[in-house]
């Protein structure tokens, strides 16, 4: 492989794939997948579509086993560092096999929380595989949660902060935060009657759940709404702002 493509895909709606994605898939010649286990099969399907949709030359698929961590641990900067490394390793040994030009499809887009241009620049310093690379930006959930719930996400001159439940519950709320990667439901934890949430789930996808309100009024709702989801589809994404006032 000579070069990779690392391509943001959007928030779940294949219509959300820019043009400048599209020109890119129908470069590729091996895409990798970094499948997540059969609870989490529908988001290897959404790759598929949208390349069945897009691509009509001839690729490969090579799916590639996400190595297990631990989801609560005592050292999370410790454990997640390991985690990159193994799937470095597993991405480099893929990179080595193939030939052309890869691929890389990531749900969003590769600047906001996510891990894979740290782990393409672990396999580039290994030395073991030389590729050039480069980013396709895309739609984010942030940008698609604004849009369903028809809103702006700061006010007048003030600043949005993004953050995960994680930080939001050791550092708290100041004014507007959009929330990411909280599968503690943190917004509960909130102090305050002010306080307004806008949340989504499966954002662009068939199963997409929008719920807002006064925090203190549709918390529990929000709750009982994405326990049942997670249940019912095995996994769940989920995103939400906050703001005072």
């Amino acid at each position: 492989m000579h070069k990779l493509s690392v391509i943001g895909i959007g928030a779940g709606d294949p219509d959300q794939v820019t043009m400048q994605a599209v020109k890119a898939l129908r470069q590729v010649d091996v895409f990798f997948v970094i499948g997540k286990g059969a609870e989490k099969q529908e988001l290897v399907d959404v790759r598929t579509a949208i390349l069945a949709e897009h691509v009509e030359r001839p690729y490969r698929i090579v799916e590639i086993a996400d190595p297990p961590r631990d989801r609560a641990p005592a050292d999370y900067q410790g454990v997640v560092e390991d985690w990159h490394e193994r799937r470095a390793a597993l991405l480099a040994a893929a990179f080595a096999a193939a030939e052309g030009v890869g691929g890389i499809l990531v749900w969003g887009d590769p600047s906001l929380y996510d891990s894979t241009l740290r782990m393409i620049e672990r396999v580039l310093a290994r030395g073991t595989v030389r590729f050039d690379y480069e980013v396709i930006p895309g739609v984010t959930s942030v940008q698609a949660l604004a849009a369903r719930h028809r809103l702006v996400l700061h006010r007048i001159g003030e600043p949005v902060h993004i953050t995960t439940g994680r930080r939001l519950r050791e550092e708290g709320l100041a004014d507007s935060a959009v929330v990411m990667l909280d599968g503690e439901c943190t917004f509960t934890e909130v102090p305050g009657n002010d306080v307004h949430i806008w949340w989504g789930a499966y954002l662009g996808m068939p199963d997409e759940t929008l719920i807002a309100g006064p925090l203190r009024e549709v918390e529990q709702q929000i709750v009982e709404r994405r326990t049942r989801l997670r249940a019912e589809k095995g996994w769940i994404m989920d995103v939400y702002l906050l703001r005072r006032g």
